[in-house]
């Protein structure tokens, strides 16, 4: 999803107009983990960027874009460009963890 989405609109309030675009956002999103995963992926990862349009659009983490949108908005901005796109993931195997047992001597008073 490459978009940019324009808040001064005749006729139309610019909050109503932001929250729907965080709204097409977050639907999107929604739409792409539902789709089928390739064989070799875990899940869907998101590559994401957002400004003010397409040139000026810097990479931001998925769980920031939101966050990213408002910042831009509150600095008086009457447009933001966002760009979503999906590729498989892999998630890597955690770290073995050694535990320590206590010896039992160790709780003696």
């Amino acid at each position: 999803m490459r978009k940019t989405y324009r808040l001064d609109i005749e006729g139309k309030h610019p909050e109503r107009l932001l929250e729907a675009g965080k709204h097409d956002i977050r639907r999107y999103i929604k739409r792409e983990r539902g789709k089928a995963l390739p064989a070799s992926a875990d899940f869907w990862d998101f590559d994401s960027k957002a400004g003010i349009d397409e040139a000026s659009a810097q990479p931001v983490p998925l769980a920031g874009l939101i966050r990213a949108v408002d910042a831009l908005v509150a600095a008086g901005n009457t447009q933001f460009y966002v760009e979503v796109l999906r590729r498989p993931g892999k998630r890597a195997p955690r770290p073995m963890v050694e535990t320590v047992v206590p010896a039992e001597s160790d709780f003696e008073d």
